[in-house]
């Protein structure tokens, strides 16, 4: 779990360079069983270590056959199962498809729709305590239209943020 997209989910579940991994002793940051990751593709050579690993992995193929509110279920329940009060929202913008979404670092092909990724993000968002959004370049955006697309889909999929933490 050492591909540069992930290397930050790798430190926070233990599995990189101890340096980052565990700093102060305190690794994991997080349990790797209350970690769901969603949006990944079929093709990621390292899905079934992941999928091992984690709580949850949902592939982007998976949100779009059975739709973002099942996938939101399926994290919702590693989150019921780790008793959580909430949890984070880290986004990746290559998230999305690269033919929606070219302003990333590193575009694959077979990402979410931006309804689909709306829709996720309106299922998760009342439970969840913060969010942050990550790999947006705006060097890729010299216009700022892929900013402003990104920011609908961001204000609306986060309008409940934090609403209906227990």
């Amino acid at each position: 779990m050492r591909e540069p997209g992930r290397e930050d989910l790798a430190a926070a579940v233990g599995r990189h360079w101890p340096a980052i991994a565990d700093i102060d002793g305190l690794a994991p940051y997080f349990s790797p069983v209350d970690v769901a990751h969603v949006g990944c593709r079929d093709d990621d050579e390292e899905l079934q270590e992941t999928r091992a690993l984690l709580g949850a992995v949902i592939p982007a193929s998976q949100v779009r056959h059975q739709g973002a509110e099942q996938a939101a279920r399926r994290i919702l329940d590693v989150a019921d199962r780790a008793d959580l009060d909430g949890y984070w929202i880290h986004l990746d913008v290559d998230i999305l498809d690269p033919g929606v979404m070219p302003a990333v670092d590193s575009p694959d092909p077979g990402g979410l729709d931006p309804a689909e990724l709306t829709g996720l993000l309106a299922a998760l968002a009342p439970r969840a305590i913060g969010a942050q959004v990550t790999v947006f370049d705006p060097d890729l955006d010299p216009d700022g239209c892929r900013a402003r697309f990104l920011t609908d889909i961001l204000v609306t999929g986060l309008a409940t943020l934090g609403c209906d933490r227990t």
